[in-house]
């Protein structure tokens, strides 16, 4: 019998307080926002790698979905230009050379982001930027 009489006098307490604390409804936003949200202008980011006239590269870059992407024994110099809509794109272009000297360049919209070199035996070389 005490125990009903607590859980009765459990539940109206829960009852009244959700009642008091609970009861105003609060505003939703859903369907205000933009649809186009996550788009931009066109963005066309263009990564390069470049070494000795005859020399060959194995090339890892990342796409415009971020999704990476390699090339064994690219002929030099390389490049590929990829084009998004997103408003900011991670570019990463890592790269490294049969010769004995190798750079990389990422630009977008024509202006350069990043440029790097390496002179040294099979030289490796890699260019990021968080804003391309």
């Amino acid at each position: 019998m005490v125990l009903v009489l607590v859980l009765v006098v459990g539940g109206f307490a829960v009852w009244r307080i959700r009642n008091i604390f609970g009861s105003h409804q609060l505003p939703t936003y859903a369907g205000n926002m933009s649809e186009d949200s996550n788009r931009s202008d066109p963005k066309r980011v263009r990564y390069e790698v470049f070494g000795n006239p005859g020399a060959t590269a194995d090339i890892n870059y990342i796409d415009a979905e971020g999704d990476p992407n390699q090339i064994v024994a690219a002929a030099l110099p390389w490049s590929i230009e990829v084009e998004t809509n997103s408003p900011a794109m991670v570019g990463n272009v890592v790269a490294q050379g049969d010769g004995d000297f190798i750079g990389c360049r990422i630009s977008a919209d024509g202006v350069v982001k990043d440029e790097r070199t390496a002179d040294n035996y099979t030289a490796y070389v890699y260019c990021f930027t968080k804003s391309a």
